[in-house]
Formats: structure tokens, sequence, C-alpha cells
């Protein structure tokens, strides 16, 4: 056979110090940060049986030839008119994956445009897409018989019910950046941590899920920092090399599943450095290394660039905020310095994010602080005037009170009817006990 024509043989990974050497190779690439792209999830509904689960047989006659392969192995799947691809998630969910662009004066206009395609050609075939985050009326139902979710499943399964949610139910907006070159890649890794509760505070979008509002503003959020702590938690720390932590977290966390022929394994309490040790039969190559970087879901996932994926999926066009928010704030090292020194209080505020949104006061502050240099960078990063007036609107009506999308009403809420809020905890409370600094009201410090 012409090796050529099946592409380079993985190498077999005989040590862990080779295992961690590839990663730290592969999932940051360096170069100048010159680059964005997007990849915006939608739950879908029936418009005439919106509780009923999503009929694969309609999703692909509405995607016709953009249907991924998964879907339909003939398909084409073509890209949508501006270059984004199309995915579909377990629970019947969508994705758009728009292509890496410079700035937001190309990324924005292209992906809309990509997405409103793709919501005309579902409501063409009787799909509307979920304005919030988490589905509220359907309880978890994957759809998709691929071997990789139904690992996926059984292996959520053994340790909560949160899993089969956070594949079935959610939705996020993930916003790609490029990882940067020399010490630049250390301050983006870390800013980007430093500002995730609050940007998930501030764009808190699913207060209802299942037919009952949980109690918290992210049950989206909740959700995934539940389903498996070592697969979906921030890092402990974020100082040092962030190349080499990550490839020592992936190393040596827990394996997910074991690709082969038929049914997958799905090992129990192997980790990754297990296996090349000896743990199963077979050495683990780079081919199945790069598999289990692929089910690892932190909030910030390195993957060559960037992807951060802590941010609720926003109703309408409102995508662009959070997206041009982030690319903003890393366009430039003086507002990275000072985004760093304004989220410091709220970095590992994560939980109560997710729970109070902005009314946690912290948070809050930190807000008050970020949104204002990611208006004033916006221009420099491309974007256009409507976005800064979007985003001006959003820091007084929202920011400013302490406000983020789930404390405004949709009727898709309506399921939750006659269910006051808080009520019914979200399965996570179980997982989180929240101390009196979590509370919303509590200033920092005091903690009395």
């Amino acid at each position: 056979m012409d090796r050529a024509a099946v592409g380079p043989v993985p190498d077999v990974l005989h040590t862990c110090a080779e295992a961690e050497a590839y990663v730290a190779s592969v999932c940051f690439k360096h170069g100048p940060p010159r680059l964005a792209g997007v990849e915006l999830e939608w739950v879908l509904h029936r418009f005439d049986a919106p509780a009923a689960p999503v009929d694969l047989s309609v999703l692909i006659a509405a995607l016709g030839p953009h249907t991924p392969t998964a879907l339909d192995p003939s398909s084409p799947a073509l890209p949508l008119p501006s270059g984004s691809t199309v995915t579909v998630e377990p629970g019947g969910q969508v994705e758009l994956a728009s292509p890496p662009m410079p700035g937001l004066g190309a990324l924005v206009p292209a992906a809309q445009r990509d997405a409103d395609e793709l919501h005309r050609l579902l409501a063409a075939h009787g799909l509307r897409p979920q304005p919030r985050a988490a589905d509220p009326i359907r309880p978890p139902l994957r759809v998709l018989e691929l071997p990789r979710y139904r690992a996926m499943e059984q292996s959520f399964d053994r340790i909560g019910p949160y899993g089969r949610t956070g594949m079935c139910s959610t939705a996020a907006v993930q916003v790609c950046l490029d990882a940067g070159e020399g010490p630049a890649i250390a301050a983006r890794w870390n800013v980007l941590h430093a500002l995730g509760p609050v940007l998930v505070g501030a764009f808190a979008n699913s207060p209802v899920l299942h037919g009952r509002r949980t109690g918290w503003k992210s049950s989206r959020m909740a959700t995934w920092l539940s389903l498996d702590p070592a697969r979906t938690a921030p890092p402990a720390s974020v100082n040092g090399d962030p190349a080499a932590a990550w490839a020592a977290r992936v190393v040596q966390s827990p394996l997910l599943c074991v690709r082969r022929e038929g049914a997958w394994a799905v090992p129990e309490r192997i980790t990754f450095a297990d296996w090349v040790r000896g743990a199963l039969p077979t050495a683990p190559t780079t081919a199945d290394l790069d598999y289990h970087v692929s089910t690892l879901f932190p909030p910030v996932r390195p993957r060559g660039h960037l992807e951060v994926r802590y941010i609720d999926g926003q109703p309408g066009r409102e995508w662009v905020l959070p997206t041009a928010v982030l690319v903003a704030l890393l366009s430039d090292p003086v507002v990275i310095d000072r985004v760093l020194e304004a989220c410091e209080p709220a970095r590992d505020r994560w939980i109560s994010a997710a729970r109070h949104g902005l009314a946690d006061r912290v948070l809050a502050r930190a807000a008050a602080t970020v949104f204002p240099l990611a208006c004033a960078a916006l221009p420099a990063a491309g974007a256009s005037p409507e976005i800064v007036a979007a985003l001006e609107d959003v820091i007084e009506r929202r920011v400013l009170r302490g406000r983020c999308p789930a404390d405004d009403p949709l009727p898709a809420d309506d399921p939750a009817a006659g269910t006051a809020p808080g009520d019914i905890p979200v399965r996570a409370d179980a997982a989180f006990s929240l101390d009196p600094t979590d509370r919303p009201g509590i200033p920092e410090g005091d903690r009395s």
C-alpha cells in the first residue's frame, strides 16, 4: 500500500514525557495574533411541536448540501456562502463554525450572513433556534447514534446526570482567538481565564432548564462545571508556562473512550498516562492523543488557537457582543494588563457567575471596568459603529445595572410558568456548595 495515499502513520507514544511534548507542540501555535473566529450553537425546536425531539430526517432535509457527513455520509458538506461549516451536536443542536478572519470587520458580517442563511434553511422545514442557551422544554435526549457520543454518554452517566444535559440540551457562543507568540501567549491565556467569571455573569442566558427555573442565571455553565470536573473545570492555576501546564493536564486526565472496531471501549479511572504506562493492551499513538484532547472541555481549550467555551448562547444577533468584547480586549497588550487588574478580585468566581450573573457585586465591579475598556478598543479591532452603539446600549441597560440576558423574560421561558425562580435548584447544587462570598450583594472582603 502507498503510505502517502493514506497519510502519515501516527507515532507510538512510549513515555509520558513524549506525550506531553507532543501536546505542547500542537495545542499552542505561535504567531502574531491576527485572526478570530466564532462557533455559534443553537438548540432547535419544531414550530408546531416544541416539546418533540429533533427529527434528524427533517434536519438533513433542511441543511441539504450543508449537512455534515456525520449525519449523511454521502453529503458534500458544503460550507455556507461565507465559508462557515455546519455540524450537529448529540441532542440535535446545530452549530455554525466560521472560518478564521482578520478582525471584527470581516468576521461579524460573514458569520451573520451565514447564520441568517442557516436559520432560513431551518425555518423552511419548520425548525427554529432557541434564544436561550439551554433547552427550557425538553429533557435531554441524544439523537445522534455515533460511537463518540455513545461512549461519552456512558462515561458521563457514571458520574452523574449532568453529562446528558450538557451534551444534548445546551448551546454556547465559542470565540476562537490566536494564541499569540512569546510572552504574549501566557498573558492571553491568563486574561481569558481572568475574564471568564465576568463574561459568564454578563452574558448568562439560561435560567430555565427542562421546564423548570433552576435558580441559576447560567444553567448551562452550572451543568458543564458539574458534569466531569476533571474534564471541564478551569485550571487550578494559570501561572507559569501554559503549554506545559496544559500538556500535563491532558496526559493526567481520564480517558473518555478508546476507539476501536464496533463498540468503543469506555475504561474507568484510566488516565492517558496510565495508558502510556501499559494499562491497556495496545500502546497509544499521537492520533489517540489528538482524540483524547478533543474529549476535554475546559472553559478555555487550546487547539492551536484558544477556544473560549464559557459564554452562553445569545438571543438573536447578540452573539456579536461577547465576540466583539473578547476580540477587542485581546487586541492590545496595554488593555490586557488593565483587564487583568480589574478582574483579579473576580478571577475564581465561576460558580457565583453561573448562579447570580452580575448580581454578584464583585463581578459587577469588574464588569463596570472591563466593558468600557472593550467599547473603547472596538474601533481598532475593526468593529462597525453599529457594534459600538450596541455595546454601549448593553453597558447602560444591563452591565451597569447588574443584569444579564437571563434577567430579561422571553416567551421561551413560558414552560416554567408557575415555578418561582430558585424554588427548584439545578442538580449542580449537589456538586457546589456556595459560601457566603458567592451570594449576590456581598462586597469583596466582607466574608462574615
